[in-house]
């Protein structure tokens, strides 16, 4: 009898050194999921985004409406074109959100005033504002790109804290304009 509970004792023990190694392991693979989920919803969302800002229909598409098919496709995460036309900058969106970007391609890191084509064909044409690119409605079969930046935050703590509390994962997608 004696023996049997010094067996219990041995086996909680080890289960209690072993059991964080586990969950880390468990938690990481979660997190990875998500991750290869999040990758291929934003692949998917910038498709269907720049198909939205090419085609041609009776009424010209707008950033609204590339903004709407995006977050149609992004169930559960927020997005929000905060400088739709750029810069596509190296911030980091909010917290398991995404931020939207409409230009041309390749787009560039800083304020552009007078752009190539980066605005679907619907938009009109402004000036640039301080931080945002001018707007320049594209036209004639024109490129546009649309990219997606997506904040992932992690849920085991240690890989986290690690990452520095976020994985940012970006997509896009180029075509071209049908008008």
């Amino acid at each position: 009898m004696r023996n049997i509970r010094g067996q219990r004792s041995q086996a909680l023990i080890e289960f209690a050194l072993v059991s964080p190694v586990l969950l880390l392991l468990l938690f990481g693979i979660v997190d990875l999921g998500r991750a290869i989920f999040y990758y291929d919803t934003l692949n998917h969302a910038a498709r269907e985004g720049a198909r939205a800002a090419v085609r041609a229909s009776n009424q010209m598409p707008t950033n609204a409406d590339v903004l709407n098919t995006v977050s149609g496709q992004m169930l559960g995460a927020p997005v929000t074109a905060p400088c739709p036309q750029g810069p596509v900058t190296a911030a980091t969106p909010p917290a398991n959100s995404a931020w939207l970007y409409i230009t041309e391609p390749d787009p560039p890191s800083m304020v552009e005033t007078t752009p190539p084509a980066n605005a679907p064909g619907g938009e009109y044409p402004s000036i640039a504002n301080g931080s945002c690119s001018a707007v320049n409605p594209a036209s004639g079969n024109a490129q546009l790109q649309v990219t997606i930046r997506f904040n992932l935050v992690l849920i085991t703590p240690i890989v986290a804290q690690a990452t520095a509390d976020h994985v940012v994962i970006s997509a896009a997608a180029v075509f071209r304009t049908e008008y």
